[in-house]
């Protein structure tokens, strides 16, 4: 949405409030200290629409992670250099990099930080599954070159072979994965069943059959096969994906058993998904698709993260008093009648907005009512630096009850009394 657009909107609600109905259900507390510093969650994977703040919301909860004695390492697939700069560090690259931390954090674990390179990943595994001769044959082959860089698809699958091999060992509690922005976020869920379907088609097992069933690839139905796709594709291109599945056929299994077994760690205990949104209609609808998404492949979910919410200094004064109070300063006049009265307005304006924000996360919690929330109020600029994380670190795991309001952190204002 615009600003000019919020700003139409947020007048509006200010000059015509919602007419009070029934309570929305109070939602579930979002406890994400104790997530994040708990043994037994190895992995956390951060979720929503893009431009909702995910991967700073990423990179502070392993910042919190590191701070209580953890060894985290959060990994972003999100090709921007956001968590980068946030974080410090000049680049990041396929490789974890090591943060370091302020001592006035007195932080007792360590914090990485590694963005996804599908390319490498890719190359890593041919390398890893093959001889130096197979290997050499794979990486000059335009087809793979394509596949490994570009290709539909591919970067989800790398995304799940390089969690699966930062999984396997033992060097992190905690892996933190920043996801592609929008519903590609879930892609990677697909990356075995894709996998799978591109193994099992009809032509990869028809480039395949000479090798694997030792007959002449000159046989008549092979002939007549090449000839119609070579029309559609173009000889070349046939022949180059012709030399890379049969330079590749032996890695076929060992690909869709290493993204069902990563596939599988996804749905274990010691696995958490936290959905991240703001609120915003669009931005909303985006992460019910999450929730529904997730409960529908039997995902563990941690909650809602409603990010960069406007909540006002004081919940005493409601916009409409203030707006009053507003109208009797200007009119009884006096030295800083004018200023007092632009400080009224301006809680007014905050607090319609903050009540139009809390009106659209109570119809969240109306239609997920099982789904945690932790509320983060907008900071007053971009977290682009250690610091910044900080603060976004202490406003994702402070205590519920524990804000100068006293509003509870899953709530932007008070609940109405039922």
């Amino acid at each position: 949405m615009s600003q000019a657009a919020d700003a139409t909107t947020t007048e509006r609600a200010r000059r015509h409030p919602r007419p009070a109905g029934p309570p929305a259900p109070e939602a579930l507390p979002l406890e994400l200290a104790e997530l994040v510093t708990d043994p037994d969650t190895r992995i956390v994977v951060c979720c929503g629409a893009g431009g909702v703040g995910k991967t700073t919301t990423s990179a502070a909860l392993a910042m919190a992670a590191a701070e209580a004695g953890r060894t985290v390492v959060v990994l972003t697939i999100d090709p921007a250099r956001r968590l980068a700069q946030s974080l410090g560090l000049v680049e990041l690259d396929n490789e974890p990099r090591r943060v370091d931390l302020p001592d006035s954090t007195g932080a007792r674990g360590e914090l990485h930080a590694m963005m996804l390179d599908m390319k490498r990943t890719f190359d890593d595994i041919v390398v890893a599954h093959s001889t130096p001769e197979r290997a050499e044959q794979i990486f000059e082959n335009p087809f793979y070159q394509t596949l490994s860089s570009s290709f539909a698809g591919t970067q989800e699958y790398m995304a799940m072979e390089k969690l699966g091999q930062l999984r396997a060992g033992d060097r992190w509690d905690l892996i933190v994965v920043d996801t592609p922005p929008s519903r590609s976020a879930l892609d990677f869920l697909d990356a075995p069943n894709r996998m799978s379907r591109f193994l099992d088609g009809t032509m990869i097992r028809l480039l395949t059959a000479p090798s694997r069933t030792g007959f002449r690839i000159a046989s008549a139905g092979f002939v007549f096969f090449s000839r119609i796709i070579s029309k559609i594709l173009g000889g070349q291109l046939l022949r180059d994906i012709s030399a890379f599945v049969a330079a590749l056929d032996t890695m076929f299994g060992g690909f869709r058993e290493r993204a069902t077994a990563t596939y599988e760690l996804l749905r274990r205990p010691g696995t958490w998904f936290v959905v991240v949104a703001t609120p915003e209609p669009d931005a909303l609808r985006e992460a019910s698709y999450f929730v529904d998404r997730l409960s529908t492949e039997q995902m563990p979910l941690a909650g809602l993260v409603l990010n960069r919410t406007h909540p006002p200094t004081t919940t005493a004064l409601s916009a409409t008093r203030a707006d009053g109070a507003a109208e009797e300063v200007l009119e009884a006049g006096g030295e800083g009648a004018e200023l007092a009265a632009g400080a009224l307005r301006v809680h007014a304006e905050r607090m319609a907005l903050a009540t139009r924000e809390q009106h659209l996360a109570d119809r969240f919690t109306s239609a997920h009512p099982e789904v945690a929330v932790r509320t983060v109020p907008a900071a007053a600029g971009d977290v682009h630096d250690l610091d910044g994380l900080r603060g976004m670190a202490d406003a994702l795991t402070g205590p519920d009850g524990d804000t100068p309001t006293g509003v509870p952190r899953r709530r932007i204002l008070p609940a109405r009394r039922r």
